[in-house]
């Protein structure tokens, strides 16, 4: 198949997102496919062929990149573009996307996860992996979802959304509930996240959080351990747990290896009910947002065995080193028969 593998972007989850196409465009084309990757940003600006020339390139376009410990100069990325302007989406987008059997998503975060490019691909008539518009948007904004998923019995910590500015964090910070987590309500790789203990440590997290946005959850704080669950064609995988070096899971311990990483325990050591319990929230996370193919729903479980949702991943990252295809790898499936099984459902789910 030609398949057009689309990453990079223009959200701060950029880095990731380079990662996650190029591995993924790799692993189709080791499985025989005409891989291609585009970024998302740039477009095809740079490629001065005819666009079905790009399938056969050699090395499908994929240059060497890597998830960097801070978060990518989203400035500078807007300088090298060739062809300025104020659009998501580079030139010739639609024309590549347009030559393609299916689009694999490898993008992440704002512009990737929250239905934007699902509807462009929709509108194109293309096929392309994961959840549809609707879906992808829903999830994407934390308070939604949480408040369709409480409607559905889910359990989700307290929490509250609003909006402000430096102008406020002073008031916020002598009066929202402490501890608890501050969130983007958009945001994703535990970028736009604090976890402020105090009110001093409030106040400085409010300011941190800024720059990612002004409109933000601010939850309650549970403790307990910090898990996710992969589901992939409806089912749940292995549930893994993550024990970040600090105590915190940011965006260092994330993506980095070595004593900075977060420790990835796969499975996860629970008990025959806790494993029941996570599998089951996670598969109906997936249902009840009506998600499709794939997604990735963390959890907290607290001292007393108890589930706690905290959010949905539509498109979660999907480096080799990944989560979801660790929790793949323990099933005894590779990364690149978890890639090309990715596009195979995704065909069958967008051709009904």
């Amino acid at each position: 198949m030609k398949i057009v593998v689309l990453g990079g972007g223009i959200s701060s989850e950029r880095h990731v997102a380079l990662v996650t196409a190029t591995s993924a465009c790799q692993a189709l084309r080791r499985r025989g496919h005409q891989a291609v990757f585009v970024d998302l940003f740039y477009g095809m600006e740079r490629y001065d062929k005819p666009f079905d020339q790009a399938f056969l390139e050699p090395d499908g376009l994929c240059g060497n990149v890597a998830i960097e410990t801070k978060a990518p100069d989203l400035d500078a990325v807007r300088r090298a573009r060739l062809f300025a302007g104020p659009g998501i989406i580079g030139t010739g987008i639609n024309g590549i996307c347009s030559l393609a059997d299916c689009v694999f998503l490898g993008l992440h975060g704002r512009d990737g996860e929250d239905g934007k490019i699902q509807g462009l691909l929709e509108m194109l008539g293309v096929p392309y992996t994961g959840s549809g518009p609707l879906a992808s948007a829903i999830a994407m904004n934390k308070p939604v979802a949480k408040r369709l998923l409480r409607a559905e019995g889910i359990r989700t910590p307290e929490w509250q959304e609003l909006s402000y500015s430096e102008e406020d964090i002073d008031r916020l910070a002598a009066t929202l509930p402490v501890p608890c987590a501050v969130k983007v309500v958009n945001g994703g790789s535990s970028l736009g996240v604090e976890l402020p203990d105090t009110r001093e440590e409030l106040a400085a997290a409010l300011h941190k959080v800024l720059p990612f946005g002004s409109h933000v959850l601010v939850e309650e704080k549970i403790l307990g351990r910090e898990l996710t669950v992969p589901v992939l064609d409806g089912r749940a995988l292995s549930p893994i747990e993550i024990i970040p070096p600090d105590g915190e899971f940011d965006y260092v311990a994330k993506y980095q290896s070595g004593e900075k990483g977060a420790q990835e325990i796969c499975p996860a050591a629970l008990s025959p009910e806790e494993d029941r319990q996570l599998r089951e929230a996670a598969e109906k996370v997936h249902r009840d947002l009506d998600l499709r193919v794939y997604s990735r729903s963390d959890f907290i479980l607290d001292a007393k065995g108890r589930a706690w949702f905290l959010e949905v991943n539509t498109l979660p990252g999907m480096t080799p080193t990944s989560l979801i295809p660790k929790a793949a790898a323990v099933e005894g499936m590779s990364y690149d028969e978890l890639v090309e099984k990715i596009v195979l459902l995704s065909l069958r789910e967008k051709r009904g």
